[in-house]
């Protein structure tokens, strides 16, 4: 049974295709686009899959949606009635649902033989949040779990909780929108003055360099309720429908979203170009200090609810790492598991997996710990390329590439390293990475100025060889995804200075020789020469979606000033360019 699933005309879209319940590939509209957070027709994703699972659209059994404009639809009226004045807005929401319910002549544009009602069969539509909870819960290791998707909004909903056994999810309760967590993050994120779509991270790399010392002011925005869901203060904000979704030409935004109300609590809201000053940096230490309660609170209750051990998470305020590292020790569950495309990329892969193993009852296969889905590319396709461009490269033997590479690395130099197929979801894990050495304490600086031209207050990754964690990290945990942030042991922060954030700790990957195995091979050839099992690792991109071709890496090499890169197993140097 082959099983197309799509994210479509929502930020992130996407598309994963499975055959028999097994992930064969998943990737981003925005790789191909190259138009961060691409909201339209996932066509290049869609027809990528197709090609890797040898299938044409008439061989796909099920085309799952992750969207269901009829999720929740009384509640959606109600809330027009008594917000009149949004209902303009709501319209042009509306309308970009209704994209949804009529694709057949998109998919006609990629099979035009393929028949409408053939087409109108396959389609599936499922709710935004079982497919975040599916996403979730069938790739993880669990028999049973309990199971919360918490974003901004989707389908009327923005926090859902459920219990995942076997099979099956339950739905135990969720919040309606426009109360929403991750909209209260996203307006603290535009008042500090990150005003694109998707900048919330960034307020979770300024939180450490500030004390949480308006907390309390903060969580007056918020209703912890005993039920262990929440509301908020809606005097704090504008109505999200109000302030404006958008999706012109297919990038997504919206308006700001913070009230008067809310700068008459917190001072007039910081313009991008201004200075960060104490009281940014300590708003956001608070603003992340709430998030983290409610998050605790929401899962606290899910325990005593469920009575379960383990607990999967999905959802973009799941890609809060910070909160995610924090949440074994705050909530007594014992095991974690999120996906490496938590955000709504992820919502391809679980709607799919939701028709397949919920509705259609199959049984689940195995847990997903590889997030190398996207596309790949030949050595001789490389060298064709630099030779077309006539660019002088050298080709070597995995063995002696890493001698190479890691000599280059202690040099100290910055090397572009694109290795095998492409990693689903926001980060960087060893296929399409940007590297250096973590020992080096001008590292940091060297990438934002040079390369990455980023915020200078934004961490670096370390990535990790798994059997090291324990020796580094105050916990030792599997983290495939780098999608936890762990304590840095006070001995090691001066030896790895390069990966270790202000308040010492580090948002890590961990490497394992079964699902990495040339990544593994390179982080071992430089704890050799080293002692020290760790890269520093970021994305392979410069202010654009992470490069997803050779040309793509290719152009950003030579556009910024990096010392090396690596096309596979063909090397590209400054002195030999």
């Amino acid at each position: 049974m082959i099983t197309l699933g799509l994210n479509a005309y929502h930020a992130d879209s996407s598309a994963a295709i499975f055959r028999d319940g097994e992930m064969i590939a998943a990737t981003e509209e925005e790789r191909f686009t190259r138009i961060k957070h691409w909201a339209g027709f996932p066509k290049l994703a869609i027809e990528f899959c197709l090609r890797e699972a040898g299938v044409g659209l008439k061989d796909v059994d099920y085309i799952t949606i992750g969207r269901d404009p009829k999720a929740k639809l009384n509640r959606k009226l109600f809330y027009l009635l008594r917000n009149p004045s949004i209902i303009g807005n709501a319209l042009g929401r509306f309308s970009n649902s209704r994209q949804i319910s009529s694709l057949e002549d998109e998919f006609k544009n990629i099979d035009p033989s393929i028949s409408t009602s053939s087409l109108k069969e396959k389609i599936k539509n499922i709710e935004h949040h079982r497919s975040h909870l599916a996403s979730a819960f069938f790739a993880s290791p669990f028999e049973e779990s309990a199971i919360l998707s918490i974003d901004g909004s989707g389908d009327f909903t923005t926090t859902m909780i459920a219990i995942g056994r076997g099979n099956k999810i339950e739905v135990l309760d969720s919040v309606d929108f426009p109360v929403s967590i991750g909209l209260f993050y996203t307006s603290f994120t535009q008042f500090l003055g990150f005003p694109h779509y998707g900048d919330e991270y960034k307020v979770m790399g300024l939180a450490p360099y500030g004390e949480a010392k308006y907390t309390d002011k903060v969580r007056k925005a918020l209703k912890f309720l005993p039920s262990g869901l929440y509301s908020w203060d809606e005097k704090y904000f504008v109505q999200p429908t109000k302030a404006g979704f958008k999706y012109e030409n297919h990038i997504p935004s919206v308006g700001n979203l913070f009230s008067e109300r809310f700068i008459e609590a917190f001072g007039p809201p910081r313009k991008k170009d201004e200075p960060l000053t104490k009281y940014h940096k300590d708003l956001a230490a608070s603003v992340q200090n709430v998030t983290e309660e409610l998050i605790f609170h929401i899962l606290r209750k899910l325990k005593e609810k469920t009575g379960m051990q383990n607990v999967c998470i999905a959802g973009g305020v799941a890609q809060n790492s910070v909160a995610n590292g924090k949440v074994a020790e705050a909530t007594g569950f014992e095991n974690v598991y999120i996906p490496s495309a938590g955000h709504d990329a992820g919502i391809s892969m679980g709607s799919a997996l939701y028709h397949y193993n919920h509705v259609l009852g199959q049984p689940r296969v195995k847990p997903i710990y590889n997030a190398y889905t996207g596309i790949c590319f030949e050595n001789s396709e490389i060298e064709k390329l630099l030779q077309e461009k006539s660019i002088a490269y050298k080709k070597y033997a995995d063995d002696e590439l890493f001698d190479i590479v890691t000599n280059k690395l202690i040099e100290p130099g910055v090397v572009g390293w694109f290795n095998g197929r492409a990693e689903f979801g926001p980060r960087a894990l060893g296929a399409r990475s940007i590297l250096a050495d973590p020992r080096n304490d001008k590292a940091k600086d060297l990438l934002n100025a040079k390369i990455k031209r980023r915020e200078s207050f934004r961490p670096f990754a370390p990535s990790i060889l798994r059997e090291y964690t324990g020796e580094f990290f105050e916990k030792n945990d599997e983290v495939p995804f780098m999608e936890k942030v762990f304590p840095i042991k006070a001995e090691k922060r001066a030896i790895i200075p390069a990966v270790t954030h202000v308040d010492g700790t580090g948002r890590l990957q961990t490497v394992t020789k079964d699902v990495s195995p040339r990544y593994y091979g390179l982080i071992e050839k430089f704890r050799q020469k080293t002692g020290v099992p760790i890269l520093l690792n970021t994305s392979f991109n410069e202010n654009e979606p992470i490069v997803n071709t050779p040309q793509e890496a290719l152009d950003c090499y030579l556009r910024t000033q990096m010392d090396m890169l690596v096309l596979e197993n063909c090397v590209i140097t400054r002195s030999a360019t």
